[in-house]
């Protein structure tokens, strides 16, 4: 079943983010986000049953189609059974972007075809303007509030 799960997970990341034309971003089912993405749903025990629902579902529509389920559908197949899915139902697609994404724009490779660095924000942070304290005036104008 886990083989299924990571198969069916891994073509849909290819699905929703593919590979550029020209090579120079990789889908994200290329990655091994697949393995990102499930360990994601464990530590997020909200999106769980969501993402347990849909590569289920996933599965059986593949399985009404072919026998051979998932693995013996074709590429186009699969993304016909996708959109069918994802078009009629409106939890788990948000849910499997979330995951999608996370993990895409957190991969090296992905950061360095964008030209970002791969590091976080800090502790060498991001160029700032001086801060401009008089946007604050507005707020000091209205004085205290107090609810009671």
């Amino acid at each position: 079943m886990d083989d299924v799960r990571t198969r069916i997970i891994r073509d849909l990341l290819d699905l929703v983010i593919p590979p550029t034309a020209d090579g120079r971003l990789p889908g994200a089912g290329a990655l091994g986000l697949a393995e990102h993405a499930l360990r994601t749903v464990e530590k997020t025990p909200m999106l769980a049953p969501v993402v347990e629902y849909g590569l289920s579902t996933l599965r059986d529509a593949a399985a009404q189609r072919n026998p051979g389920g998932w693995a013996a559908l074709s590429p186009a197949e699969k993304a016909e059974v996708w959109r069918a899915f994802a078009a009629a139902d409106q939890f788990f697609l948000p849910a499997f972007l979330f995951l999608a994404y996370s993990g895409y724009y957190l991969d090296r490779r992905v950061l360095d075809a964008l030209g970002m660095e791969a590091r976080p924000p800090h502790p060498a942070g991001h160029p700032m303007g001086a801060d401009d304290w008089t946007l604050l005036e507005p707020v000091r104008r209205r004085g205290r509030m107090y609810r009671g």
